[in-house]
């Protein structure tokens, strides 16, 4: 399967960084064209909401624009600097609706749990982005409920174990082991994407 914006997005060269700090627009609109589905595919999953996904996109890559020049090869790969700045900005955002009152009430938590979960395809994606977004949602989908429920509170709300164990009542150890649980059955089921090479 040809997934040339998957494999491009993998392998975002540190240099196109090195072009941007200098002012390079064309540098920086390639490293929107490669990156942008990835990024708004993560934020929608957080927030549930493409409007403030869509904001999300626009405040990262002002923040790129503006603060590349802080990005630390050392630290890790582009690609994974730019998943932690629109994960944390999701996140502010989401806390931020959350302080505003919205999400108090059970029926809201599920509207917002069922927007997450919104399989339907954004116009941001390719079909390999589709296909992989499927199997990923496939997979969580067959997790029991309460591994389901941890991974989702962890890394779409953005909470600690400890966030975690206070919202579900539970001991730290039981949500500790119901995330390594679940991450694992995740890793097993999903490594035929990439050990075909599909998404890779």
């Amino acid at each position: 399967m040809d997934t040339p914006t998957r494999r491009a997005t993998s392998t975002i060269d540190p240099a196109l960084f090195a072009r941007i700090v200098k002012g390079d627009q064309q540098a920086f609109s390639e490293l929107y064209d490669l990156s942008c589905t990835l990024l708004y595919t993560l934020a929608i999953r957080i927030l549930g909401n493409r409007e403030e996904a869509e904001e999300v996109l626009q405040d990262v890559y002002l923040e790129v624009w503006r603060k590349v020049a802080r990005y630390d090869v050392g630290r890790g790969t582009p690609v994974a600097w730019l998943i932690t700045l629109t994960r944390s900005r999701a996140i502010d955002r989401l806390r931020a609706r959350s302080a505003r009152g919205y999400q108090t009430t059970d029926s809201l938590e599920r509207d917002a749990a069922a927007q997450i979960r919104d399989m339907s395809p954004s116009p941001f994606e390719t079909q390999a982005d589709q296909e992989l977004r499927l199997a990923v949602g496939t997979a969580m989908a067959s997790l029991p409920a309460a591994q389901q429920q941890a991974i989702e509170l962890a890394y779409y709300e953005g909470l600690s174990h400890m966030e975690i164990a206070a919202r579900l009542n539970q001991p730290l150890g039981t949500v500790k082991t119901r995330i390594k649980l679940g991450m694992s059955k995740l890793r097993d089921t999903l490594r035929h994407c990439w050990d075909q090479g599909e998404y890779e």
